[in-house]
């Protein structure tokens, strides 16, 4: 059984439901899955450090990137998070190991792309084997209507100030995205 670690962060919970949906769909496939979020406790000053998370990593065979796009990018807390893994990076700690992501923003494009390209290069430079979405895009219940193959994308239709929420599409999608890590990660065997 794979062991499939997802670390996000969410500021108002949107991403944390789509990580949760990822999970469910990737335990439903098989897979061990593990949520691993950055919270504002592991901050200092601007600086991540978490040996605990690095540490649940570590034990994963496929880790899953999540982070909600603001302003083109990635969000801050999980580009500080990228940041603090230089010495996975410089020890080659996560080479072999599969990875995926996964972004949401407000609008239908948000540049949403550029934050799923900024992930898969980041695992590229950690040695990790990307797993590109093979989902054909706007399928009639709704899968992957952005059309991304790169990885998971989302938008949030929730407006600003209210509880957070997912259109039934992305959470049909986010689930089966974590259904196709699952089995990859157990085809590949990869730890």
């Amino acid at each position: 059984m794979p062991h499939i670690a997802i670390v996000y962060f969410s500021q108002n919970g949107t991403t944390a439901l789509l990580a949760e949906a990822i999970a469910h769909g990737a335990t439903q496939a098989g897979a061990q899955s593990e949520l691993l979020r950055i919270e504002e406790s592991q901050f200092t000053g601007s600086r991540w450090k978490d040996d605990t998370v690095l540490d649940r990593l570590a034990q994963a065979d496929a880790i899953v990137f999540g982070a909600p796009t603001f302003m083109g990018g990635v969000a801050a807390p999980f580009k500080a998070f990228a940041d603090a893994t230089s010495q996975v990076w410089f020890h080659r700690g996560w080479v072999g190991k599969l990875a995926g992501g996964f972004t949401i923003s407000g609008s239908a494009s948000g540049d949403k792309l550029h934050s799923l390209a900024y992930l898969s290069i980041f695992a590229a430079q950690h040695g990790m084997l990307w797993a590109n979405w093979d989902a054909m895009p706007r399928q009639p219940d709704g899968t992957n209507r952005f059309g991304n193959f790169l990885g998971l994308a989302a938008q949030n239709p929730a407006p600003p100030g209210t509880p957070p929420a997912l259109e039934t599409a992305d959470a049909v999608s986010a689930d089966r995205y974590g259904r196709y890590l699952a089995a990859l990660a157990t085809r590949l065997g990869t730890r």
